[in-house]
C-alpha cells in the first residue's frame, strides 16, 4: 500500500529540470506583520505604518521584504529541504512586487544543479524558486542551495551540474515600483540622519546593538513561515547529530541581522535584491547576535533622480560584538581563509534609500 505520508525528497529524488509545485497557498494577513515584529524586533518604517506609505505611493503598507522571502521559503521546505543537513546559501534574488495583507502567496521551484558530496552519505541540490501572488504575478524570484540527507550511500550519484550563478543582480534589473515618490518623504517617521548621498562606498556600520535568540522565538517564527525542517523541530533526530540539538532556522539570524541593522540605515526602506549569502555557522538558542554592515556598492536606478540604491555586506557575528572590539570576519585555519567562527550569517543585499531632500 502507498504510504500517506510524505517523508520529503532525498538527494536521489531531485533531478535535473524537475518542476515542483508546492503546495499549501497562504494568506498573509495583519497578524502575521504583526508577529514578525515581535519575533524580530524589526523597525521598518514602510511595513509598519499606512500613512507612510501611502504618501509614498503604496496602496497600504506592504508586507516586509523579508517576511514575504520566509513565507515564499516556508512553501518549498516539504519538496526541497525536509532531509536537509543545512540551507547552504542564496544567490539572485529580486523583489519584483509588493505584497500586501490579503494577498495570496504560493510557490514551485525548479532543479538547476546537484552534485554529490564525497562523503557519499549528503549531496547539494540547487533550486530556483518563485513566488507568486493570487493573480499569478512575481513578487519574489531566488536561487538557493541546500545539503540533504541521501537515502543511501550505496545509490549512484546520478547526473551531476553545479550551475554558474551571478555575483549580483544588476542595478538595472533591480525593481522599484513606479508609482513609489518620496519627493515628500517625511524624513522624521524613520529618525535617520543619513540619505542615500551620505553613505561612501567602503564606509563600514556597526550596528551596535545585540539579540540573543531564544529557542521560543525561533520556533514560533519558523512555524509562522510553515517551514516544517526537522533539523529545526526534532530535538529527539538531532541529539544523535553532529550538533546534538536543534538548529536555528537561518532566516531567522537574517531577519534578527536585519532588523538590528536599522541602527544605521534607518532610512532603507525596502530590500531590492539578495544578490548572494552564506550561512558560515549554526546559530543556537542562547546565541547573541550583533550585525555589521559595510558598504560594497552605490547604484542609480534607471528613471530614478529621487532614489538610489546601496549594496551592503550584512554580517552577523554571535557572541562578539564588532563595536566593542577588534574583529575579522575571515581567519586563516589550515591555511586557508576561512570564516572566523562567531561568523553566522555573510549575506549580500540591494537596498533602495530616498536621496537628501533638496533645501
Amino acid at each position: 500500500m502507498t504510504s500517506k505520508t510524505n517523508s520529503g525528497n532525498f538527494f536521489e529524488d531531485f533531478e535535473l529540470g524537475a518542476e515542483l509545485v508546492h503546495p499549501i497557498p497562504r494568506t498573509v494577513t495583519e497578524g502575521d506583520q504583526a508577529l514578525y515584529i515581535a519575533l524580530t524586533g524589526d523597525r521598518s518604517p514602510l511595513s509598519c505604518s499606512r500613512p507612510l506609505a501611502r504618501e509614498l505611493g503604496y496602496a497600504r503598507e506592504p508586507v516586509h521584504d523579508l517576511l514575504v522571502f520566509h513565507m515564499v521559503f516556508g512553501k518549498t521546505v516539504g519538496d526541497v529541504s525536509l532531509n536537509a543537513v543545512a540551507n547552504l546559501g542564496y544567490a539572485d534574488g529580486r523583489f519584483l512586487a509588493p505584497v500586501y495583507p490579503g494577498d495570496t502567496l504560493r510557490s514551485s521551484s525548479t532543479v538547476i544543479g546537484r552534485k554529490q558530496n564525497s562523503s557519499g552519505k549528503t549531496g547539494v541540490v540547487w533550486v530556483r524558486t518563485r513566488g507568486e501572488n493570487q493573480r499569478g504575478e512575481a513578487v519574489l524570484e531566488y536561487t538557493r542551495w541546500v545539503m540533504v540527507n541521501k537515502r543511501s550511500p550505496q545509490s549512484p550519484e546520478g547526473e551531476r551540474l553545479i550551475p554558474e550563478l551571478p555575483s549580483r543582480v544588476a542595478p538595472e534589473d533591480l525593481v522599484l515600483p513606479d508609482f513609489v515618490k518620496t519627493a515628500d518623504f517625511p524624513a522624521w517617521t524613520t529618525g535617520g540622519r543619513a540619505f542615500f548621498d551620505d553613505y561612501e562606498v567602503g564606509e563600514l556600520i556597526d550596528h551596535v546593538d545585540g539579540m540573543t535568540i531564544e529557542e521560543s522565538e525561533h520556533a514560533l517564527a519558523t512555524r509562522l513561515y510553515q517551514n516544517t525542517a526537522k533539523v529545526h523541530f526534532d530535538a529527539v533526530k538531532t541529539k544523535d547529530t553532529r550538533f546534538g540539538r536543534r538548529l536555528m532556522y537561518g532566516g531567522h539570524v537574517i531577519s534578527v541581522a536585519k532588523a538590528l541593522s536599522f541602527n544605521g540605515l534607518e532610512n532603507a526602506l525596502g530590500v531590492l535584491a539578495i544578490n548572494g549569502g552564506t550561512h558560515a555557522a549554526p546559530c543556537f538558542a542562547g546565541d547573541t547576535v550583533y550585525a555589521r554592515s559595510e558598504l560594497i556598492e552605490k547604484a542609480e536606478l534607471p528613471g530614478r533622480s529621487d532614489v538610489g540604491a546601496l549594496r551592503l555586506r550584512l554580517l552577523a557575528v554571535k557572541d562578539v560584538d564588532p563595536a566593542s572590539e577588534p574583529f575579522e570576519a575571515r581567519v586563516e585555519r589550515d591555511g586557508k581563509q576561512r570564516y572566523a567562527p562567531s561568523v553566522l550569517l555573510d549575506l549580500d543585499l540591494w537596498v533602495w534609500m530616498p536621496k537628501r531632500p533638496s533645501a
